[in-house]
């Protein structure tokens, strides 16, 4: 067998020489994986790398994109997409930024691992609203299909930033915008006949304040002080207070290999499951931390990560590594080596608070 280092390595190589081994920024276009980086007014990424098994095109935008990667530039406001390919390609993707003025930095992995489909889609966004500067980070895990999850990656952050809370009462800003996504998503399904639904972990740092949403069994873990903190808790259906919750709901829970609302569904809430509301809710529970000189870095991932790796060993290699993107990748290949049998998609950020910009 070929240990999934070597393989990860051959990936990277190969697109590296298929790209010409170019220095200067590229912008691939994909379908399954998706990173978009939106720069304003001085606080962009640089540094941008994406590394993929195969190229796939699918938008509109592939044209223009493919001009811009040869003449080595990234055009603000165009989406930079790491790809994943189809299944059979043992698809894989990884890439990373780091902000302008050099405090924050990020890196991402995503590989479709054992599983014959890949349904985990992310996204990264940087902007800048009324001065502030502000950057969003999300893995969604996809279940039953892969159409929830990449509703998510194209909705959730727009939505977001749409709202005129945001900024003000950014909590309550997530949390509606959340249920609303939720909302718009089963409308937009409601001639489909298919019900699947997905995760969110998601991060957002607003100035100095990050704040981390969940639904789900995706996680976020924060490296505080040289500590494992985590941000957010599975949201499974043995959990004393969600058991209530759904029981309070009329649902039920029950053992089927594990437990299970109405013994179909592993997690408790979730975006999409029609057939399972009001059960299954789209509702996050949020923490809000104040950024300080002891955040070291935050891994977000998807339970494909997490089944297999504990919380203290990924914020060790996330705050570690020389790179967020090494870190990343690392926890990948580490995940995959121990027999992890889901898509595997982490991202990974590091906070450089001696940087003065």
């Amino acid at each position: 067998m070929v240990c999934i280092g070597s393989l990860l390595r051959a990936l990277v190589l190969s697109a590296a020489a298929s790209a010409g081994r170019r220095r200067g920024p590229r912008i691939l276009c994909g379908h399954e994986a998706d990173v978009r980086v939106t720069p304003r007014h001085g606080h962009g990424w640089r540094g941008f790398r994406a590394v993929t098994g195969r190229m796939m095109l699918d938008s509109s935008d592939c044209a223009s994109a493919a001009a811009a990667a040869e003449t080595g530039q990234v055009q603000p406001q165009r989406r930079a997409v790491g790809a994943v390919p189809l299944a059979h390609d043992g698809g894989y993707a990884s890439g990373g930024w780091e902000r302008e003025d050099g405090k924050l930095s990020c890196g991402y992995s995503s590989f479709r691992g054992k599983r014959a489909t890949m349904e985990d889609f992310y996204d990264v966004k940087l902007t800048e609203i009324d001065g502030q500067a502000v950057s969003l980070f999300g893995v969604f895990d996809g279940h039953g299909g892969s159409r929830a999850a990449e509703y998510l990656r194209e909705h959730l952050f727009d939505n977001l930033l749409k709202h005129p809370d945001f900024l003000t009462d950014t909590k309550l800003a997530i949390s509606e915008t959340y249920q609303k996504t939720d909302t718009d998503f089963l409308e937009s399904e409601a001639s489909a006949f298919r019900d699947d639904g997905s995760t969110a972990s998601t991060a957002l740092l607003v100035g100095d304040h990050l704040y981390v949403a969940n639904v789900g069994d995706s996680r976020a873990v924060i490296s505080k002080a040289g500590k494992a903190m985590a941000l957010s808790e599975d949201h499974k259906p043995n959990r004393i207070d969600e058991r209530k919750r759904i029981e309070n709901a009329g649902g039920i829970v029950i053992w089927a290999g594990t437990w299970r609302v109405g013994g179909v569904l592993a997690m408790s809430r979730a975006f999409g499951n029609r057939l399972l509301k009001p059960y299954v809710v789209a509702e996050p529970e949020i923490q809000e931390e104040q950024v300080s000189g002891g955040l070291e870095c935050l891994v977000l991932a998807s339970d494909g990560l997490w089944d297999v790796v504990e919380n203290e060993e990924a914020v060790f290699l996330g705050r570690s590594e020389d790179t967020p993107e090494s870190a990343a990748r690392k926890l990948t290949e580490i995940a995959y080596s121990r027999g992890s049998a889901d898509n595997i998609t982490c991202i990974v950020v590091q906070f450089h608070h001696d940087k003065t910009g």
